[in-house]
C-alpha cells in the first residue's frame, strides 16, 4: 500500500485542535471584515485641532477633542456636520441658565402681545378710551362726594358735644362725653383718609390712562402688538417707578 508523502498521520486530538483553530480564524476574519465594512460604509472623517494646536484626523469621534469642536467630513472633504464640544458642569449650568432666561423673555413677549391685543379689543378707538376714563373718574368723584357729606354730618354732630364741654371747663369730662368726642374725631379722620386715598387713586388712574392712550395711539397708527415699549409711571412719594400694567 502506497502512502502519500503530503499527508501526515495525526492523532485524533491533534485533528480536533486543528479544526478549532481553523474555525476561530474564519470567525475572526469574518468579524474583522464586517467591522471594516461598518467603518467604511459611513465614509465619515472626523477632524479637529487638539489643545497643542495639532490637527487630528480619524474615522471615529476623536477622544482628544471631546472638549472642543469636531468637524465630520464627507469623502470629498465637504462638511457633513459639526459636533459641539462637551460642556463642563459649570458650562452646562450656564447654558441652562441662558435657556431659562430666554424662556422667560419669550414668555414675557407673549404676554406683551396678548396684553396689547386685549387692550385694542377693549379700546378700538380714542372715544372708547376716553369714555372708560370718564367712568372711572366719575366713580371716584362719587366716593369723594359721599365721604365729604359724611364729614359734614360728623362736624354737625360735633357742635353740641363741643358746647357741652363748656360746662366742664377746668374739670374732668364725663367718660360718656369723652368717648363720644373721641369717636367723632376718629370717624372724621377716617373720612379724611378716604378722601385722600380717592384723590390719590384718581392721580394713579389718570397716569395709567395717559400711558395706555400713548401706546394705543401708536398701535392705532400701525405698530404691532408687543412692539410698543411699556411706559413707566412717575415716582410717587417715596415709591420707585413702576411699569404701567393693568
Amino acid at each position: 500500500m502506497l502512502k502519500c508523502p503530503l499527508i501526515a498521520v495525526r492523532s485524533p486530538r491533534a485533528l480536533a485542535l486543528g479544526s478549532v483553530l481553523v474555525w476561530a480564524g474564519l470567525v475572526a476574519g469574518g468579524t474583522g471584515s464586517a467591522w471594516a465594512q461598518t467603518k467604511s460604509s459611513t465614509g465619515a472623517i472626523y477632524t479637529c485641532i487638539d489643545g497643542a494646536g495639532k490637527r487630528l484626523t480619524s474615522d471615529r469621534l476623536i477622544h482628544e477633542c471631546l472638549d472642543r469642536e469636531q468637524r465630520v467630513l464627507n469623502k470629498d472633504g465637504s462638511v457633513r456636520t459639526v459636533i459641539q464640544p462637551r460642556m463642563s458642569a459649570e458650562e452646562r449650568a450656564q447654558a441652562e441658565a441662558r435657556k431659562r432666561e430666554q424662556a422667560l423673555a419669550e414668555a414675557a413677549q407673549k404676554d406683551a402681545v396678548r396684553r396689547d391685543r386685549n387692550l385694542l379689543m377693549r379700546f378700538p378707538n380714542e372715544p372708547a378710551h376716553n369714555k372708560a376714563r370718564e367712568a372711572a373718574m366719575d366713580d371716584l368723584l362719587k366716593g369723594i362726594a359721599l365721604s365729604d357729606r359724611r364729614l359734614q354730618d360728623l362736624r354737625a354732630e360735633r357742635k353740641p358735644l363741643d358746647a357741652e364741654t363748656e360746662f366742664y371747663k377746668g374739670k374732668r369730662l364725663p367718660a360718656k362725653l369723652r368717648t363720644q368726642i373721641e369717636a367723632n374725631d376718629a370717624q372724621q379722620q377716617a373720612q379724611r383718609d378716604i378722601i385722600q386715598q380717592q384723590r390719590a387713586e384718581m392721580v394713579r388712574l389718570n397716569a395709567i390712562y395717559d400711558a395706555e392712550l400713548w401706546r394705543l395711539r401708536q398701535m392705532w397708527a400701525g405698530a404691532q402688538p408687543g412692539t410698543v415699549p411699556m411706559p413707566t409711571l412717575p415716582k410717587a412719594s417715596g415709591a420707585p417707578s413702576t411699569p404701567v400694567v393693568r
